[in-house]
């Protein structure tokens, strides 16, 4: 798949592939590597066999970390994006038969523009049945990001699909949009559109039964409390067929005292009860809000990546697409039966295992 990206570098001069950079990038940061020095430390320790295998010649210098950051500032990183998640995406999985996707962005606030302040701002698709990063995106700004939910998910099939996003991408364009591409949508309604939550708020709620369960993960306590009614006609939302109110009672302990905090979120869904019942609707709404888990804090914990200070033509948009690869490449790996940070440690001892994982059909 790396073999396919085109090469926008200058023929002349080109010592090493642009796949072979690639594939020693992608080893680096498969070991934790956080910032393009450390990457080519970490390959810079690998035997001459590791290296074959990744089409490093014996007796051929390596790339240096300079041609490895030349190499991902003038490459497409769009179209990197699109080739990986084509990738990923013939592996996904599928939750009690439906393939659900969440959609959600991230600043990546390390690589702030020194003459505006602007930070890139991505846009990803995750997986909800594997964790794996499905597509990523670049948007200009972060108004940009509802049409950008578009542009991300137009290349793939969507059929059968329910697409999650938060309350920002709650439009009717979008509803519609998603409708068209064969696919269903949960969207949450929130502050931005006060109307519609209060109409909804209004609903006689006190009369619907309700579904409730515990969670007590993290420590922390969290009640989740779902009902759900069909759409009301004023619900103008194309395909609209129920809506839902989660109510979410989080209780915390903290040097001995208790602190108990509610939250209510209103829902708009397209898949009418019968073939989703509220306790699903309200497992890939929790799957949904799982994206800041499970793709950014393991971005930023795991891989540093809002304190990396990469900001040079396409290399941020391009790290940031290795980082999603190695998640992706883990998480399909082992099931979810390791932590990446684990992972990531194992494979630092031991970097056949990121060659293996990169080069395995």
């Amino acid at each position: 798949m790396f073999a396919t990206v085109p090469d926008p570098r200058d023929r002349r001069g080109v010592r090493h592939r642009l796949d072979v950079v690639l594939a020693l990038a992608a080893v680096g940061v498969l070991a934790g590597c956080r910032t393009l020095l450390a990457i080519w430390e970490h390959i810079a320790d690998l035997d001459p066999g590791d290296l074959a295998e990744l089409g490093i010649e014996e007796d051929r210098p390596l790339p240096s970390e300079s041609t490895i950051r030349r190499s991902l500032q003038v490459l497409d990183a769009d179209d990197l994006d699109a080739r990986i998640a084509s990738w990923v995406l013939t592996r996904a999985g599928n939750i009690n038969g439906r393939r659900v996707i969440s959609v959600d962005g991230k600043t990546m606030r390390g690589a702030k523009n020194s003459t505006d302040g602007a930070a890139p701002h991505l846009i990803s698709a995750l997986d909800q049945g594997t964790g794996a990063v499905l597509a990523q995106q670049r948007v200009a700004d972060k108004t940009s990001e509802v049409p950008a939910l578009k542009d991300l998910l137009a290349p793939h099939d969507l059929t059968g699909a329910v697409v999650t996003a938060d309350a920002l991408h709650t439009q009717r364009h979008t509803a519609g949009w998603i409708r068209d591409r064969g696919a269903d949508y949960v969207l949450t309604v929130k502050g931005n559109q006060p109307g519609l939550k209060a109409k909804l708020k209004a609903l006689p709620w006190a009369d619907v039964p309700a579904v409730s369960g515990v969670d007590r993960s993290h420590g922390r306590r969290v009640r989740r409390t779902i009902k759900a009614v069909q759409a009301p006609k004023w619900v103008e939302f194309p395909g609209a067929a129920q809506v839902l109110q989660v109510r979410r009672t989080r209780t915390t302990k903290k040097n001995g005292k208790s602190k108990r905090t509610t939250e209510v979120v209103y829902l708009i869904c397209s898949i009418p009860m019968p073939d989703a019942q509220p306790e699903q609707v309200a497992a890939w709404i929790q799957g949904h809000w799982a994206i800041e888990n499970r793709l950014h804090w393991v971005r930023d914990v795991t891989f540093d990546e809002d304190n990396h200070q990469l900001r040079t033509g396409n290399a941020p948009q391009a790290m940031a697409t290795l980082r999603n690869l190695a998640i992706s490449l883990i998480r399909l790996a082992y099931r979810n039966t390791q932590s990446i940070a684990s992972t990531t440690r194992a494979i630092a001892r031991k970097p056949t295992k990121a060659i293996k994982l990169l080069t395995t059909p």
